[in-house]
């Protein structure tokens, strides 16, 4: 596998100068993982080739406007008209060509040990991890990796047509119905990144998204473990929870509520966003969540819960955040 940290980083410092904005946790032109950085470096060689063909078309430009004293001859014109608007381009753009294609196999290279199923709905993610060995570990709304490791995912999408990017690990891959496509990460640099639908997928597309932490190996591991295991957490919320129902639709993992259709809710109160990376993981907003999940969330497929009293509302929200 080739080091491209030298030379994404030249390209990085170049662009820095030109283009301060594009950074942070969701810039393809702040990669932190091989297939991002490979990306941002055809970018800059592409922009590169671009400027250059721009260059060379305005000096012809202002050549062809110069004042002369006497017209072209034909045999000038043919030779200027050749080589400007055949042979240069087509030469550049068979150079652009070969580089692409020269970085498509280590792009598509095969993933590791670890594998992730990522299945779209409107609006939300559902993840699957399958460890090797190990038993699969459900969530929603979040992914993790392990830092310096090939990860397979194979991603689908249950309703419509959804993207699914994480501009500092890799290029967008479409999710479509009954058909799984495969996007492998190597994610290089631990931190905090946002992922989100590329997509167009209907009312609230744009409030789908998700978090990523690409962590140490060993933290993954700590994680995986503590994903796996069933909810602890008891209290009056945990009985409102299944008194109005919510066990129909989401999944609690060591409690009677079994439902498939929403998020599983296992380990909740462990991840930072709330409603795919639109809030903020509080009390608070898990209660306004729950009560006006159709003014946050137009047309998500939960209904409303405003009517319960707000002391059961907020037991539900409070048990909630506890499941860690």
């Amino acid at each position: 596998m080739r080091n491209t940290s030298g030379m994404t980083g030249l390209w990085r410092a170049g662009g820095g100068l030109l283009l301060p904005g594009c950074s942070g946790i969701q810039s393809a032109l702040d990669p932190a993982g091989f297939e991002a950085a490979e990306l941002a470096r055809l970018f800059w060689v592409m922009l590169a080739a671009g400027t250059v063909i721009w260059l060379l078309m305005l000096a012809l430009s202002l050549h062809a406007a110069r004042r002369r004293a006497r017209p072209w001859s034909p045999r000038a014109a043919g030779r200027l008209i050749l080589w400007g608007g055949a042979v240069v381009p087509t030469l550049l753009l068979a150079v652009l060509l070969v580089y692409g294609l020269v970085l498509m196999p280590a792009l598509r290279a095969p993933g590791g040990p670890l594998l992730v199923e990522v299945e779209a709905e409107q609006f939300w993610w559902r993840v699957r991890y399958h460890p090797p060995g190990g038993a699969p570990v459900v969530s929603a709304n979040a992914l993790r990796l392990p830092r310096g490791e090939r990860v397979e995912l194979r991603l689908s999408a249950r309703d419509v047509i959804h993207s699914f990017w994480i501009p500092n690990l890799a290029g967008k891959m479409d999710m479509i119905p009954g058909r799984t496509n495969r996007l492998v990460l190597e994610p290089r640099k631990a931190g905090l990144y946002r992922g989100a639908c590329a997509e167009f997928c209907g009312a609230s597309h744009a409030l789908m998204a998700f978090e990523v932490e690409v962590m140490e190996p060993a933290d993954f591991a700590a994680f995986l473990a503590r994903e796996a295991a069933p909810a602890t957490a008891a209290g009056p919320g945990r009985e409102a929870f299944l008194k109005h129902g919510c066990g129909a639709c989401h999944s609690v993992r060591g409690t009677p509520a079994r439902g498939v259709i929403g998020p599983d809710l296992t380990h909740l109160g462990g991840r930072r966003g709330l409603g795919a990376g639109i809030l903020e993981n509080t009390a608070a907003q898990r209660a306004a969540f729950i009560a006006r999940v159709g003014q946050i969330k137009p047309a998500a497929r939960m209904p409303d819960y405003a009517m319960l009293p707000r002391g059961e509302l907020e037991a539900i929200a409070g048990w909630l955040g506890d499941l860690r």
